[in-house]
């Protein structure tokens, strides 16, 4: 081990993990896989609260050795709290003119014990049983050049330059948008600054933004925590801007969350789960001394106790992204990595009851996080379940251990998508048909296969919807159809051709049409039309926040505009998106940047908006650079996939039943 010079010490960093029963990826640990040997005492600091005036430190050099092995603590006992720590070496080292962070405790590559084992016959258990673990933390290598005593305040430049980033290969995407010459608006700087200001820090390193960062607000509830959805647009803007590293951290550091045991009186869901949110938390010691430490809430707090469905889903989405933009595709190819992808695949393609590829969830799993009366199989959760197969289908690593899992999600997405665009769809010519469908029919040959009865088309949608365009209903379930339009739920479809083309260019034609709707005065409504009456009490419970017309029940929320954007410039209707982003400009600055907004236009900032959301600052931020960036644009949408619908995987015909219009569905697409 070689020598360090310090002064000051920022906090030591410890995950906060409580696990089953799980040596690390399910491998049992040698015995030599201790915290740290004797003669490693250089790992053992005790760090003081940071008070010391401004300090540098001098000769730091290799703190690890190349064969250095990670360290772990199994439990023992079922459902037992643990602690995994690192001791924390942080300071300010002037290095080129850049503020650099040394960091001891943060995730980096596996050691060759691990890596070893890939091909193992026990890694076909993630798919087949769900048999592993994931992995704690595991200290990294950090090399820094010998000379770095400088007397001059180093500069502090986010992501720029940093440690991490130079892992990164293939880059030049990212400098094409960074090296763009354009002169930023005042509103773009302020957005910046706001965006910046909710970068949230653990050990020293960016690890996500605030959900809302408003000085003003004394209850912020847990809107001080860093949301697995809400960070997305963050993530985006910042990889946009050539920022990769707090994107990376939060990858990494969401994927050691995902090994927590999680449980709700007494009960504890399948592994898998990410968590919807987590806080970095300041723990105190004895003598004036602090740690810190990452809390999740997996939803064992959050309203309703519900798992949050869709962190999970967009967490591969933000992966295969992160990958796109900056080229560093090895972090995909991670062993720790690629087990997350494939115990997130696990529980979503696990076997049950359900008679339908769609994923069947509870009322509040996703972004509409209230009783709403999505329970069953919502448009959002298929959109962006549909996305992460595709996405998975990418990144996964094809040997003996993942075929098998490969094979189900061909299956999967190509029945997902038949269902889909055969029964989520409406225009006025379906709902004509439905208008006029004979109920219990007793047959395999029936039209109406889920018994729908022609009185349950709401009268307002016979005067709604235009002569050309249509939309994916909101949820599907026997003698059920939920004709809502939900934004979110049509956008990804949109993004990740779950619509076919001809759909999708519809579902831009009918937001076009019904832009005073859908758009009104700030882009876009969560959903159309609100519940108002007896079905607001009915089916909200009468909740006093989702009131028609507020909040998830008919409410305006800016930071659907980057997912507008992005679906707009996938099927060239770019001035839609322009249209869109030059209104949110000039209301957004002057409101605050408030969460959501209010009455059936968006005319009223929200009565219970958060200021300063983020999520809202980063949505417009990311709709502005790809905007001024197509190509990057391009790196973010799914072009239609032909190769699924060659996969039927009904076969009907062999068993002499009639045949899925599988054929009839290509025809149509290929006119």
């Amino acid at each position: 081990m070689k020598s360090i010079n310090f002064m000051t010490m920022k906090p030591c960093c410890r995950v906060l993990i409580s696990r089953k029963i799980s040596p690390f990826l399910g491998i049992p640990l040698p015995k030599s896989h201790q915290f740290f040997a004797p003669n490693s005492s250089a790992f053992q600091f005790n760090h003081s609260l940071h008070t010391a005036p401004k300090t540098r430190i001098v000769n730091l050099q290799s703190i690890l050795k190349e064969n250095q092995q990670p360290f772990f603590a199994p439990s023992s006992t079922r459902g037992q709290s643990r602690i995994f720590s690192g001791s924390c070496l942080c300071g300010k080292l002037s290095h080129r003119g850049i503020y650099v962070i040394a960091r001891v405790a943060s995730v980096r590559n596996y050691s060759t014990s691990v890596e070893t084992r890939v091909n193992d016959k026990n890694f076909e258990r993630i798919y087949v049983q769900g048999g592993l673990n994931v992995k704690p933390l595991v200290v990294e290598k950090i090399d820094l050049d010998e000379n770095i005593v400088s007397n001059e305040e180093p500069n502090v430049k986010v992501g720029e330059d940093s440690l991490d980033d130079k892992s990164s290969d293939g880059l030049s995407s990212v400098e094409a948008v960074k090296n763009v010459g354009r002169e930023q608006s005042e509103v773009d700087k302020e957005a910046w600054r706001l965006l910046e200001n909710a970068v949230v820090s653990y050990c020293g390193s960016p690890v996500g933004t605030l959900a809302a960062n408003d000085p003003n607000d004394k209850l912020p509830l847990n809107y001080d925590q860093v949301f697995i959805r809400d960070f997305v647009p963050s993530a985006l803007a910042f990889l946009l801007k050539g920022d990769s590293e707090i994107v990376r951290n939060f990858l990494l550091h969401t994927l050691q969350l995902q090994s927590w045991e999680k449980t709700v009186d007494c009960y504890s869901p399948g592994q898998g789960l990410m968590p919807a949110s987590f806080k970095v938390r300041t723990v105190p010691l004895d003598e004036n001394k602090f740690e810190e430490v990452l809390d999740p809430d997996f939803g064992e707090s959050a309203i309703g106790r519900v798992a949050p469905v869709d962190s999970g889903l967009w967490w591969i989405i933000l992966l295969r992204a992160y990958g796109k933009i900056t080229g560093d595709y090895a972090l995909q190819e991670r062993v720790d990595v690629q087990t997350g992808i494939k115990l997130i695949l696990n529980l979503c393609l696990s076997d049950g009851f359900d008679m339908f590829p769609s994923l069947l969830v509870t009322d509040g799993s996703c972004m509409i996080d209230r009783r709403m009366g999505i329970h069953g199989h919502p448009l959002e959760i298929q959109a962006l379940f549909y996305s992460a197969l595709r996405c998975s289908r990418e990144m996964l690593r094809v040997d003996d251990g993942s075929k098998n899992l490969i094979r189900a999600i061909n299956n999967r997405l190509s029945a997902l998508s038949f269902h889909i665009r055969e029964y989520y769809w409406v225009d006025m010519k379906k709902i004509n048909e439905i208008y006029r469908y004979k109920t219990e029919e007793y047959s395999t040959e029936a039209t109406n296969k889920f018994n729908i009865y022609p009185e349950q088309i709401p009268h307002w949608l016979m005067d709604w919807i235009p002569e050309k365009g249509g939309y994916l209903i909101g949820n599907l379930q026997p003698a059920h159809m939920d004709f809502r339009f939900f934004t979110l739920g049509n956008l990804w479809s949109i993004v990740s051709s779950l619509g076919t083309p001809k759909q999708n260019e519809a579902i831009l034609n009918l937001i076009e049409a019904k832009w005073d709707d859908l758009v009104g005065l700030m882009p876009l409504k969560i959903c159309y039309p609100a519940l108002e009456s007896e079905e607001w009490r009915i089916i909200t419970g009468s909740d006093p926040k989702n009131t028609p017309w507020s909040y998830h029940n008919g409410g305006s929320w800016p930071t659907l505009l980057w997912q507008f954007t992005l679906a707009c410039m996938k099927m060239g209707r770019m001035d839609l998106a322009k249209k869109a982003v030059d209104l949110a400009e000039t209301r957004l600055p002057a409101d605050r940047w408030p969460e959501y907004y209010d009455t059936r236009y968006g005319k009223f900032v929200g009565k219970q908006a958060r200021l300063y959301q983020t999520w809202t600052i980063a949505g417009y931020l990311t709709s502005k650079m790809l905007l001024e960036n197509p190509e990057m644009a391009s790196l973010l949408f799914w072009e239609e996939d032909y190769d699924l619908l060659e996969i039927c995987v009904c076969a009907l015909s062999k068993s002499g039943r009639k045949k899925c219009s599988r054929g009839a569905a290509k025809s149509q697409i290929l006119v």
